[in-house]
């Protein structure tokens, strides 16, 4: 397999936030794990809908610096569809942003090339809710 195919788990996650800029320290830790190679950017899109509902789009390929975000590395383009972002652009409210990310688990690229390697294949990859974690490891103490 090519190198370029070669690739972790991907996933998509909207990160939503009060106001119209992403906050600094969020886009500080995003900019962190992607230094220290444990996801890979794969698109980005931001998205923010002003108080009178008026929307605003910025995409992998426009002007990030103005929302906040030029300093991520974005890897490849164009794998956020048009209904992924129909969703999140009907969902925010007045006042409020999201950065629709799509990411590679860049760590998860071996174990994965290596199950692939074996005749298997990663059949299934669920995130379990932060709130359902909590609840489980409280529980147990």
């Amino acid at each position: 397999m090519s190198d370029s195919l070669n690739i972790g788990p991907v996933e998509l996650v909207v990160l939503a936030f009060p106001g119209t800029v992403v906050d600094p320290a969020t886009i500080a830790a995003l900019h962190e794990v992607v230094e220290k190679g444990h996801v890979t950017l794969l698109d980005l899109v931001y998205i923010s809908k002003d108080a009178a509902g008026n929307l605003t789009e910025v995409d992998v390929d426009g002007d990030l610096e103005d929302v906040g975000l030029a300093a991520l590395s974005v890897e490849a383009k164009e794998v956020i569809s048009d209904a992924d972002l129909d969703i999140v652009r009907e969902s925010l409210e007045p006042g409020t942003s999201a950065a629709v990310i799509v990411y590679e688990e860049t760590w998860a690229r071996k174990i994965a090339a290596s199950v692939r390697d074996a005749g298997g294949e990663v059949a299934l990859h669920v995130q379990i809710p932060r709130d359902a974690v909590v609840a489980a490891i409280t529980a147990a103490h």
